[in-house]
């Protein structure tokens, strides 16, 4: 039993000394020239450290350390076998795809320098930066390749497109916050996509050219037959207005020639009445014999036969001259 106590009383001696040299290895921590660390404090940012030997409170401080070298990351691409850093083999991506102004599909692949600027914000603003950025990129590029042609996109504006992604990515991480900076964006390549993407977009190509043929059919037929309604319904308006005229017109006519008879009978209501009832039966009855009477006569002539020796009469006579 004695012996067994002094073995004990002989190790906790050796326990403090590993626990001391345990804690002083905790207790400093190094930091690289390429390296900044965060230092927080039961979970609460307590200090951000550069290159330099430090020391923290162990088991309480944790430190994390953010390496800040320019890192590099292929849009649009993949690098699947780099043979010791010659010839490597390349695979576009579905990024790389994008829509020009003219409804045009390319392959555009960049490349993509960026560091750590904030190491906080890098930790604690974003749970995958890398990936977000990526995403960012992604759309920054096909937002601006959808304002140029596909000419100008395989010859002449590469420099300018290159400049307008870098912008557009670098305000949208300034806005997003997460602690990360550009320091490079260029263009590599831009081609055209694979045939099976290309017979598809000729597809829609060709679709499109006969929606703007019908389109364009249907703007003809319109432009020939607005006029043509136009001067149909000129030509209704006037027919109407020339009718209009006309029964006014007549109607005026009518009018008059009810005022003129309506004077005459003012002047002599019997004889107009008698006149205005012959002119009647006249138009009524049209092979109406009238004989006229004033009732006392007793035997009728026919008025038919003078009527008839009248006109022979006006025609200068019969045969003999009579």
């Amino acid at each position: 039993m004695k012996e067994g106590k002094k073995g004990i009383l002989r190790a906790i001696p050796m326990f403090l000394c590993v626990g001391a040299a345990c804690c002083a290895l905790q207790s400093f921590y190094r930091v690289s020239e390429q390296e900044q660390a965060v230092v927080t404090r039961f979970g609460k940012v307590n200090d951000i450290k550069t290159a330099g030997m430090y020391f923290k409170i162990p088991f309480i401080d944790q430190v994390q350390k953010v390496d800040t070298t320019t890192y590099g990351m292929p849009i649009g691409y993949t690098i699947t076998n780099e043979r010791n850093g010659e010839n490597p083999d390349y695979e576009t991506t579905s990024d790389s795809l994008t829509i020009t102004s003219d409804f045009n599909l390319v392959n555009t692949d960049f490349y993509l320098e960026y560091k750590v600027s904030d190491p906080v914000k890098y930790l604690y603003n974003s749970n995958e930066p890398v990936r977000f950025i990526s995403n960012m990129a992604a759309a920054a590029i096909r937002s601006t390749v959808s304002d140029f042609t596909v000419d100008d996109v395989m010859t002449t504006e590469k420099s300018k497109i290159q400049a307008e992604v870098r912008d557009q990515l670098t305000k949208s991480l300034e806005e997003a916050d997460i602690g990360i900076q550009i320091v490079n964006l260029s263009i590599q390549d831009v081609e055209p996509p694979t045939s099976d993407v290309v017979a598809a977009f000729k597809s829609v190509e060709t679709a499109k050219q006969e929606a703007d043929t019908t389109i364009n059919k249907a703007k003809q037929y319109k432009s020939e037959q607005i006029p043509a309604a136009d001067a149909t319904a000129d030509s209704i308006v006037q027919k109407a207005e020339a009718e209009k005229e006309a029964r006014i017109a007549e109607a005026s006519g009518q009018v008059a020639r009810f005022n003129a008879m309506y004077d005459q009978y003012k002047l002599n209501p019997l004889i107009t009445k008698k006149r205005i009832f012959y002119e009647a039966m006249e138009d009524v009855l049209p092979e109406l014999k009238v004989i006229i009477s004033d009732g006392s006569t007793q035997t009728m002539l026919p008025l038919e036969s003078f009527a008839y020796v009248s006109v022979e009469a006006a025609d200068g006579g019969d045969e003999n001259g009579k």
